[in-house]
């Protein structure tokens, strides 16, 4: 089968273990480099796939798109699925398999910005290299302070686990599902969203983003944080209400923020208010970008690819196009 898989944009797809697996049965790998949002151009460069495998929400796929993709039979992705019309797949009759992973590089990630932060590691790099030594201004550390997670998933769970080994005092804000698994694995709970703001040293983000969810940290949550506390975002950028954030830095709470996500990504404008602060750590989406997570995430949608071809489809999640498939 023809199968494609765009926003490669680290170009690793093809020297990925899991990909031998296709050639080796004699499928047919199409891969892109750049961040394509066009529907002309995608249209065309798909119209010869059968099957689509994504890397999580990164490029839109609407009824425009899958008009004209007649061939298209199959999409495979890890996560969530707002960048897809799944009613147009239904009506294309293209299936869409998609499923949760165990993620632990965003978790890593999250906690290599906490230490950046805390210790201001970027602007000493960049005095040292600019022939100035120890000219940051004096760092803070964790031990004893607190952290602060807003939601207590997977990734959620692991940032505490980095708060607790960091000896720090660790508090968790959620759904209650989540406060539950919180307070029976020994973590504190704030009382509210007031408290979490006001009190957290640290205060790190892992909501999933839906409509119920989007603009959930206001204006005047930030408000609420201390001067010298830090915020951290490599969930979505859209759970903080829009201009919310650059509004508070300036005004001075928080004192500091770490943001792995943007609005609008790729994030390529090097005049974008958070990218002029000194007291801002900025990184391109990396959260799950490494090797092993990709090996991880791609070889799981291959796992699927070959038990749809088997007559097996896993984690449909419009299943009504199997069953129109069944009805022929």
């Amino acid at each position: 089968m023809n199968i494609g898989v765009l926003d490669d944009t680290y170009d690793v797809v093809r020297g990925l273990k899991c990909f031998a697996r296709l050639s080796e049965q004699g499928h047919e790998l199409s891969v892109w480099n750049d961040h394509c949002t066009d529907t002309d151009v995608l249209a065309e460069r798909l119209a010869r796939t059968e099957v689509l495998m994504l890397m999580r929400e990164r490029t839109p796929v609407r009824a425009a798109l899958l008009e004209r993709v007649p061939a298209l039979k199959l999409i495979t992705l890890n996560g969530v699925t707002p960048h897809i019309d799944l009613d147009a797949c239904t009506r294309q009759g293209v299936a869409v398999s998609t499923r949760g992973y165990v993620s632990t590089a965003t978790a890593e990630l999250t906690w290599a910005l906490v230490l950046m932060s805390v210790r201001r590691i970027p602007l000493e790099m960049a005095s040292l290299k600019a022939g100035r030594w120890q000219s940051a201004g004096m760092a803070s550390g964790l031990h004893g302070r607190t952290l602060g997670v807003w939601g207590f998933g997977q990734i959620g769970q692991q940032v505490a686990g980095f708060g607790r080994s960091f000896g720090m005092r660790v508090q968790v804000w959620s759904r209650e599902a989540g406060l539950e698994k919180a307070r029976a694995e020994g973590f504190e709970t704030a009382s509210g969203k007031e408290m979490l703001f006001e009190t957290s040293d640290v205060l790190s983000l892992h909501v999933r983003l839906a409509s119920e969810t989007q603009g959930c940290v206001t204006a005047a949550d930030l408000a609420r944080m201390k001067p010298d506390a830090l915020i951290v975002n490599s969930s979505r950028a859209r759970l903080i209400e829009d201009g919310a954030l650059v509004a508070a830095l300036r005004a001075g709470r928080p004192g500091m923020a770490a943001i792995d996500v943007f609005e609008h990504e790729p994030m390529l404008d090097p005049f974008h208010p958070l990218l002029q602060m000194d007291n801002v750590i900025c990184t391109p989406h990396l959260g799950y970008v490494e090797r092993q997570q990709y090996e991880g995430m791609y070889g799981d949608q291959i796992d699927r690819f070959f038990s749809y071809l088997q007559g097996n489809p896993e984690f449909i999640v419009n299943p009504e196009v199997l069953q129109s498939k069944r009805s022929r």
